[in-house]
């Protein structure tokens, strides 16, 4: 356990939205940088954001040689008191014949500088509630303002319309869910990795008052609940990563058979190699059929001869983000 107590983490943007309240509180004017789309190889994704001041500044848009210039040119336009709008194009070839970042990974982004103008700062407060205490927000960002309005289940996470009427708008919270089921040491460890990666994170165990469990200090919910339930418990979608790993090959069966069905992004089972084959034998002989068990990673983690309960979140993590990236992969590293 740590040795001070600590947070549940908070969604990225938070740091960002914070210092941006944190100046329009003592009128200091103070710049968003926002990625409004990315392609490619991109340093930073859409979505990323900075805030910028005078003296400070929070967040990043990918960092590198981009992100300094825009740093650069944020605070030229903060001292010559420009509220102007502007949004750039990033290219990042050498060869472009225009709009060239200066990195030569060979993505495209297009980057806003966007003035947050002191009337906004009602705004910008709320969505610092929203993020702190996840709710189905929208923000949007248009030539016309912030604006932070209820979000419809089916509304994408991030969009972006070009051209004189644009807009951005993106979901806040968490758009990653970690479902981790099995409270024991090797999830305390993997909630600890999670947490720096921006997944909201779930850890269910069905053993009452289990220290690991519910002195957990990174997970945002700790239920504890049979596993008999879970298929009731824990949600579907694209966006949803189940890791299976509770104390025991029994409680192991009792929660793949509840989720085998689930429609998610990652199903993955912790276990030896012979305790993975006997399990498949076992549900095979029941009535499943290799379909059925073929989208499930069984043992988890990429092949990096983990032993500790450290090394092995890390091989985990690494492959979470091995297939929340997978339609991202264009040779980035």
């Amino acid at each position: 356990m740590p040795p001070f107590p600590v947070s549940p983490s908070l969604p990225r943007d938070f740091p960002v939205w914070q210092h941006v309240a944190a100046a329009l509180r003592v009128a200091q004017p103070v710049l968003l940088l926002c990625v409004l789309s990315s392609h490619g190889s991109s340093p930073g994704r859409q979505g990323f954001k900075m805030s910028v001041t005078a003296e400070g500044m929070a967040g990043s848009i990918g960092g590198g040689i981009m992100e300094h210039k825009f740093v650069e040119l944020a605070r030229a336009r903060l001292r010559e008191g420009s509220q102007e709008v502007l949004i750039r194009p990033q290219i990042h070839r050498r060869e472009a014949p225009e709009d060239r970042s200066g990195m030569i990974c060979s993505g495209e982004q297009v980057l806003l500088l966007y003035p947050v103008a002191p009337a906004e700062l009602s705004t910008v407060e709320a969505i610092l509630c929203a993020l702190h205490e996840p709710q189905a927000r929208l923000l949007q960002i248009a030539p016309s303002g912030l604006r932070l309005q209820q979000a419809a289940p089916a509304t994408p996470f991030y969009s972006y319309q070009s051209g004189p009427a644009w807009q951005y708008q993106e979901r806040l919270g968490f758009r990653d869910h970690l479902t981790i089921i099995g409270g024991g040491h090797v999830a305390l460890a993997l909630s600890r990795v999670a947490a720096l990666l921006d997944f909201e994170i779930t850890v269910f165990d069905d053993r009452a008052g289990l220290n690991t469990h519910q002195h957990n200090p990174y997970a945002h919910h700790k239920p504890t609940v049979p596993y008999e339930t879970l298929a009731q418990e824990v949600p579907e979608g694209p966006h949803q990563y189940v890791v299976i790993m509770t104390f025991g090959f029994r409680s192991d069966e009792v929660a793949l058979r509840q989720l085998l069905q689930h429609r998610v992004a990652y199903l993955g089972l912790m276990g030896s190699a012979a305790k993975i084959k006997e399990l498949r034998n076992s549900l095979l002989t029941s009535g499943y059929s290799e379909a059925d068990l073929g989208h499930v990673r069984a043992p988890i983690g990429l092949p990096i001869h983990s032993r500790t309960p450290e090394e092995i979140a890390i091989s985990v993590a690494a492959e979470l983000i091995q297939v929340r990236n997978a339609p991202l992969a264009t040779g980035a590293a």
